[in-house]
C-alpha cells in the first residue's frame, strides 16, 4: 500500500476507537441539523519524498487539479475574490464562506498579500539558506479583527535546507494544520502542499526532501462514520504516486494546475476497485 494509505487506516481506526464526540458544533449540514465530530488530538504523518513516499490513497480516487488550483489561488495569485477562484480555476467549494462581497474576507491568500509572505519566504530561502526562521504563518490574529469567513485550518508551514550527504541540497517542509475534515481532505490538504513544497523547490533549485503533516485536532464527521468503516474494509492498489512539474518551468509564479501532474497513479482501477464515497459537508 502507499503511505498515504497506511497512514489513512491508522488515523480512521484511532478515531474511531478513541475519538471524542464533540457536544456543540459550529457546523451544519444543509439540512440545518448539527454536524457533531468524533475528533482525536494531535499526531504527524511524515514522507520521504527521495523514497517516493506519498500521501496519496487508492482507498477511494483522488482528483487534486482542483486541490492545485487552490493553493495557486492563495499563494500565488494572493486573493481571497472568489470570482477569480471559479473563473480561473473552477473551484466553488468556498461559496458557503462568503462575506457577503464574493470574497472570505480577511485570512488565506489576503494574509498572505497583507504580510508579503511568499515573497519573504523565498527571498530568505535564496539568501539564507541556513537559517531556521522560513515560515508562512496564516494566523495573524490582527487580520481576523477585520470581517471574514472560515479561519485557516492548514495555517503554518516551516521550511529548511539540508545539505545532503550526497551532495545534494533538499528542501524540506512541514505543514501545521489547526483542525482536519479527514475524510474530505486530509489526503487533499496533503497532496495541496506537497505539491506547494515541488513548485518553491523548483523554483529556488533545490531538490524536494522530507514532508511532514502535524495535524492538531482530526476529526470525522457523524455522518460520515459508515463512510469511514467502508474504507477500512478497503484493499490497497499497489502503486507509487509521484509529483511531476512541467519541466520547462522555473518560476514560482509561471506554474498553473496543468503543470502538475501525479504519474503512476492508476485511477481508472481506484474508481473501479474502490469507488467514490458520498460525503456530506459540514459547513
Amino acid at each position: 500500500m502507499t503511505k498515504g494509505d497506511m497512514y489513512h487506516k491508522e488515523i480512521l481506526t484511532r478515531i474511531l476507537q478513541e475519538g471524542c464526540l464533540d457536544k456543540n458544533p459550529r457546523p451544519h449540514y444543509a439540512d440545518g441539523t448539527p454536524a457533531h465530530t468524533l475528533s482525536y488530538n494531535h499526531g504527524m504523518c511524515t514522507y520521504d519524498l527521495t523514497k517516493n513516499e506519498s500521501p496519496m490513497i487508492t482507498l477511494r480516487p483522488i482528483a487534486i487539479r482542483s486541490a492545485v488550483g487552490e493553493l495557486l489561488w492563495i499563494y500565488q495569485d494572493q486573493s481571497n475574490d472568489l470570482d477569480l477562484l471559479r473563473d480561473k480555476y473552477n473551484v466553488t467549494w468556498w461559496n458557503d464562506w462568503d462575506i457577503g462581497n464574493r470574497t472570505i474576507g480577511t485570512v488565506y491568500g489576503e494574509t498572505v498579500n497583507r504580510h508579503d509572505l511568499v515573497k519573504t519566504l523565498l527571498k530568505g530561502l535564496k539568501e539564507d539558506p541556513d537559517g531556521r526562521r522560513h515560515m508562512i504563518n496564516l494566523w495573524q490574529v490582527d487580520d481576523f479583527k477585520e470581517k471574514h469567513g472560515l479561519k485557516p485550518c492548514a495555517f503554518l508551514t516551516q521550511w529548511n535546507v539540508r545539505h545532503g550527504r550526497d551532495g545534494i541540497d533538499y528542501l524540506d517542509m512541514c505543514l501545521t494544520q489547526r483542525s482536519s475534515d479527514f475524510m474530505t481532505a486530509g489526503c487533499i490538504n496533503q497532496m495541496q502542499y506537497l505539491v506547494f513544497q515541488h513548485i518553491v523547490a523548483r523554483h529556488l533549485g533545490l531538490t524536494p526532501g522530507r514532508f511532514t503533516w502535524f495535524y492538531d485536532n482530526i476529526q470525522i464527521y457523524d455522518r460520515h462514520i459508515p463512510q469511514a468503516k467502508e474504507l477500512l474494509k478497503r484493499e490497497s492498489i499497489e502503486c507509487s504516486p509521484k509529483i511531476k512539474l512541467n519541466p520547462s518551468k522555473k518560476d514560482f509564479y509561471e506554474f498553473t494546475p496543468e503543470d502538475v501532474t501525479i504519474e503512476d497513479y492508476p485511477r481508472q482501477l481506484i474508481k473501479k476497485k474502490n469507488p467514490q464515497v458520498k460525503l456530506e459537508l459540514g459547513i
